[in-house]
C-alpha cells in the first residue's frame, strides 16, 4: 500500500464586523521582475475566469449530490490547495489536477499558474483597516518522508507553506497538531477538521481562509423582526428577518433567467451579490450558472434605490469530502495506485486518501464595532417617483460573496433553510 497524503481545505465564516488584519507571512512579497520579464506573470483575469469555471462546476456537483440542502464553500480555497498539491504531481496526475481546475495548459504554463496563485494570495492578504482577509497554507509531514529540496523550496516560495514535522503513528498527536494549528488561524472558527487520520498518512496539505467584514449600509438590529422563509411550496420556517429601505446599491432585474440580483457592499474590498430566482426558479439559474453568466450579471448591475430589502439572518456550515465530487471533474488518477505525485519526493509512492473541506458563515446586520450605536433613520414624506423597488430573500437564494480586487469567489452559497445547521 502506499503512503497516503490527505489534502485539507478549510474556511472559517464571515460575519459582518470590524477588525484588523493579522500579519500574513506573503504579506510584503511580490513577483520579482525575473518572473515578470521571463513572461511567468499569469494574466489576473485569465486567473478569475479559470476559478469562477472551477467554482461553477463544483457547485453544480454539490448541488447534484444535495438538491435540497444547504450549501457553503470557498472555490479560492479549494484551488489554492489544489494548485499546491500540483507541485508534486507529475504526468497525467499533473495534467487531470491543473485542467480540472479549468486551466487551458496550451495557453496558460504550469509556472504560470502557480505565480497567479501566488500572486492573488498576495492581494487577499494585504491589510486593510476595516476588512479581515487572511489565506494561507501548511504542510505537515513524517519525519521518515524524505521531501526534494525543489519541492520544499517551491512550497515556500510560492505558496509561502509553513512545514511541521508530524508523528502520524500516533493519529490523535497528529490530529491535535493539525487541528490546533487550523483552530489557530481561523480564530477558533474551525475546529476538528481532521478526523479519524489514517496511521498511512505521511503528509497533509493544508489551506485556510478567514473571512470578516462590515456591511457598508449595515441593518438597524431594532428593524429585524420574526417572519416565514418558504423552503419551498410547502414548507416554512421562522427566520430573524433583517430589513433596510431606501438602499443605494447595484441591482438588476435578469428577466432572461427569470431572477433578481442585489450587490450589497463591505466596508473593504469585498461584496456579495445575491441571486433571488422567481419562485420555482432555481434548478433553472443553477443550470446557467457559469463564469459568462456571472460575468453578464455583474455587467448589468445598475446603481438603483432599492425601497425595500429584507435579509434573513443565518449561520450555516459546509462539511464535505471532496475524494468522491473530484474526480467528477477529471481529477481521477490521484486517488487511484497510478497517482504521480514524485515532485515531492522523487519516487511514485504516494496517493491521495481524502479532500476534506469545512466552511463556516455567519450574516448578521453589523458588527461588534458598531453594536452599541443609535440610527436614526430620516424617510421624506415627498413622493416616490417612478416603480418601488422590492428585494425579498425569503425563499432560497444564492450569494457570491467575492473580492471587488481580484474578482475571484472567495464564498459559494446556496440558503435553502436559514435554520438548517
Amino acid at each position: 500500500m502506499s503512503p497516503l497524503l490527505a489534502l485539507g481545505l478549510l474556511v472559517a465564516g464571515l460575519c459582518p464586523s470590524a477588525l484588523c488584519h493579522p500579519a500574513s507571512s506573503l504579506d510584503g512579497e511580490s513577483v520579482t521582475q525575473e518572473d515578470q520579464s521571463n513572461g511567468t506573470r499569469v494574466d489576473d483575469l485569465r486567473m478569475a475566469a479559470s476559478n469562477a469555471d472551477f467554482a461553477c462546476s463544483l457547485y453544480k456537483q454539490l448541488a447534484l449530490k444535495a438538491p435540497d440542502r444547504n450549501i457553503v464553500f470557498s472555490p479560492v480555497s479549494i484551488s489554492m490547495a489544489l494548485a499546491f498539491l500540483s507541485l508534486a504531481a507529475r504526468g497525467t496526475t499533473l495534467t487531470e489536477i491543473l485542467e480540472g481546475l479549468k486551466f487551458n495548459l496550451t495557453e496558460t504554463p504550469e509556472a504560470q499558474i502557480h505565480q497567479g496563485f501566488r500572486r492573488l494570495a498576495q492581494a487577499l492578504n494585504q491589510p486593510h483597516p476595516q476588512l479581515q482577509l487572511h489565506t494561507g497554507n501548511a504542510l505537515f509531514v513524517s519525519g521518515a518522508l524524505q521531501l526534494l529540496d525543489r519541492f520544499v523550496e517551491d512550497a515556500q516560495v510560492l505558496y509561502a507553506s509553513e512545514a511541521f514535522t508530524t508523528n502520524f503513528q500516533d493519529s490523535a498527536a497528529a490530529e491535535k497538531l493539525i487541528n490546533d494549528h487550523v483552530k489557530r488561524e481561523t480564530q477558533g472558527k474551525i475546529v476538528d477538521l481532521v478526523k479519524g487520520l489514517d496511521p498511512q498518512t505521511v503528509m497533509v496539505l493544508v489551506n485556510y481562509i478567514f473571512f470578516k467584514a462590515k456591511w457598508k449600509s449595515p441593518f438597524d438590529p431594532q428593524d429585524t423582526f420574526k417572519t416565514k422563509f418558504h423552503v419551498s411550496t410547502r414548507r416554512s420556517v421562522d427566520v430573524s428577518m433583517m430589513s433596510i429601505e431606501d438602499l443605494t446599491a447595484p441591482y438588476f432585474r435578469d428577466e432572461a433567467l427569470s431572477c433578481t440580483l442585489v450587490e450589497l457592499r463591505y466596508t473593504g474590498n469585498a461584496s456579495a451579490l445575491f441571486i433571488l430566482p422567481d419562485k420555482g426558479k432555481m434548478k433553472a439559474v443553477e443550470a446557467m450558472l457559469s463564469p459568462e453568466t456571472l460575468r453578464r450579471w455583474r455587467d448589468s448591475l445598475k446603481t438603483s434605490r432599492i425601497d425595500e430589502l429584507y435579509l434573513p439572518k443565518f449561520s450555516i456550515s459546509g462539511d464535505y469530502d471532496l475524494s468522491g465530487i473530484l474526480p467528477r471533474l477529471g481529477m481521477r488518477e490521484v486517488f487511484t495506485s497510478q497517482a504521480d505525485l514524485s515532485g515531492a519526493t522523487g519516487s511514485k509512492n504516494l496517493t491521495v486518501s481524502q479532500v476534506v473541506h469545512r466552511a463556516l458563515l455567519d450574516v448578521a446586520e453589523k458588527g461588534t464595532e458598531a453594536a452599541a450605536a443609535t440610527g436614526v433613520k430620516i424617510i421624506p414624506l415627498s413622493g416616490r417617483m417612478g416603480p418601488l423597488i422590492t428585494v425579498n430573500l425569503n425563499r432560497p437564494f444564492l450569494m457570491n460573496i467575492h473580492s471587488t480586487v481580484t474578482q475571484n469567489t472567495l464564498f459559494l452559497v446556496k440558503l435553502v433553510n436559514p435554520n438548517q445547521a
